[in-house]
């Protein structure tokens, strides 16, 4: 007979195989593909989609950028198996397009940017008319500016009359496109174009609400639009839902919630018989700097030009979950192979816990940090809260180790820093917290980011800079009603960051009354001379 495993190795091996199974669990649930309906038929081709040529790492605000004729032939010629149509914003660089989705038999709604600068808007126009006359076969609608009313950029009547002045130069019927609010805003638009073009971005709206509701309201403004503006035609000119980025009360932007809307609105686009056209063609990360991180996650393809299956078939939120998964792994075998024996039977259990936890939280928070860093700042930031959350991983694994030589000294030099490491988090957080209190519109709620060193801290108090833990405590605390109240408790996205701050003000405030004596692994306890 085999003899039973001592307990303290049996609780080790519990708590690895739960451990493991939890990272598996969560890296799956959020990668398992969601069967959605479908609204067309996989063969057929849908009206329009809008078309920038940009890629991964291009801007229209690179000084030196110049459309890739190439690269727009390989766009189009993707795009012409699923749709009749392209809408274009701009002509400055972008003249080859109209021959080029010719070729493909693609139409084209071409747009100029109309903007404060009077100059570029002419040289904008000029380009418009003579591409529209060039290409009467590919070119089926000229669209004199892109929501110049929403951005307070040119007066109603100086938009008016540049309408009219392009009527009069072409053949083809001419719009502007605006968010449906400015329409009724500006009504005397209309009687200027030959159709309106509306944007119905239900993300975007004052009061966001979630898939279906999005959808209503969808119907409800096309509804009042054909009524009112009858007997002029009305082109849904952009709509479309985000793959990635910060929850608006009931609006989540996902891939699965995308998908669900897209597909939504096809429907009944083919019920109604409305004229549409889908934003977007490829995600553009370069709207980030603008809009936020989901400004650069609209695309039915990603920046790649990889499909991301909004369209058809099942759809993953996070495809590449297989990958995340191996580097929750990795990180945690790093982090068992540092701490080596735990201390106790307690310490036991609880390692392989903390190391999945810390595991998982820095792959995310990894994930992320590409989702939503923009500029050098933001990766900084981001590299340094990934560096903080090693460290606490390190330090809190290293409490509940047995090891002596070099794993005690690691552990006795990051101890007598670990007031700092909080303190660093509490920084952060109420950097963070300020940021999603003042300027919340277009910033994402780090949750994993700061999840780590709140539980560690929270559990085992550490000694640090009083004055200034008490001081982020107060701030960060402040801040929690303030976000929820603006965020509204719908928002589970918000919901989790205020659960992280409660947690992170209970470190702090811990941390505030703690012995400058050791804690005792994991429980808070002081013990003199022991992890």
């Amino acid at each position: 007979m085999s003899r039973p495993l001592p307990p303290f190795i049996a609780f080790y091996l519990s708590a690895l195989m739960l451990s493991l199974t939890l990272i598996g669990a969560l890296w799956h649930a959020l990668g398992r593909p969601h069967t959605i309906p479908e609204a067309v038929r996989p063969d057929a081709r849908l009206q329009c989609v809008s078309y920038s040529p940009f890629g991964k790492h291009q801007s229209p605000f690179d000084g030196d950028f110049r459309a890739d004729p190439a690269r727009i032939d390989a766009d189009l010629a993707q795009l012409a198996q699923r749709f009749s149509c392209i809408r274009t914003y701009s002509v400055s660089g972008l003249q080859a397009i109209p021959a080029i989705a010719e070729k493909y038999g693609l139409k084209v709604l071409l747009g100029a940017w109309i903007s404060a600068d009077h100059a570029a808007s002419e040289r904008e126009i000029e380009a418009l008319v003579q591409l529209a006359n060039a290409h009467p076969d590919s070119v089926e609608t000229v669209v004199v500016g892109n929501e110049a009313l929403l951005r307070k950029e040119v007066t109603a009547s100086h938009l008016a009359a540049l309408i009219t002045r392009v009527r009069q130069q072409v053949a083809q019927p001419v719009t502007y496109a605006d968010v449906w609010e400015f329409w009724l805003q500006h009504p005397e638009i209309a009687p200027a174009v030959d159709f309106l073009t509306i944007h119905l971005l239900p993300y975007w709206e004052d009061e966001p609400v979630g898939i279906d509701a999005a959808l209503a309201r969808v119907v409800e403004v096309r509804r009042l639009f054909g009524e009112r503006y009858a007997p002029k035609d009305i082109l849904i000119g952009e709509t479309g839902w985000p793959s990635e980025g910060r929850q608006r009360e009931t609006a989540l932007p996902s891939r699965v919630e995308q998908a669900r809307f897209i597909r939504g609105f096809l429907a009944l686009a083919e019920q109604h018989g409305w004229r549409y056209n889908l934003i977007e063609a490829y995600d553009q990360p370069w709207k980030r700097i603008s809009e936020g991180a989901v400004g650069g996650y609209w695309g039915l393809f990603d920046a790649d030009r990889q499909d991301k299956g909004i369209l058809e078939g099942p759809v993953s939120n996070l495809p590449d979950w297989h990958g995340w998964l191996l580097l929750s792994l990795a990180l945690f075998g790093l982090t068992l192979g540092i701490a080596g024996r735990p201390n106790s039977r307690r310490a036991a259990v609880l390692l392989p816990l903390l190391a999945a936890l810390g595991a998982c939280c820095i792959a995310y928070s990894a994930r992320q940090a590409g989702v939503t860093s923009r500029f050098f700042g933001e990766w900084l930031g981001a590299a340094a809260l990934l560096a903080l959350n090693l460290i606490v991983l390190a330090h809190a694994a290293l409490a509940l180790s047995a090891g002596d030589g070099w794993r005690g000294r690691l552990f006795a030099a990051l101890e007598r820093r670990s007031g700092w490491w909080l303190a660093a988090a509490g920084f952060a957080g109420a950097v963070l917290m300020l940021g999603l209190v003042f300027d919340a519109r277009y910033r994402d709620f780090p949750l994993t980011a700061l999840a780590l060193p709140a539980l560690v801290y929270l559990c085992r108090p550490v000694d640090g800079p009083r004055r200034e833990m008490a001081l982020l405590a107060a701030l960060i605390a402040a801040g929690i009603a303030p976000q929820l109240l603006q965020e509204t408790l719908d928002n589970h996205q918000a919901l989790g960051w205020a659960a992280v701050c409660l947690l992170l003000v209970g470190a702090l405030w811990r941390s505030l009354h703690a012995s400058r004596q050791p804690a005792d692994a994991v429980s808070g306890e002081p013990a003199a001379g022991s992890r």
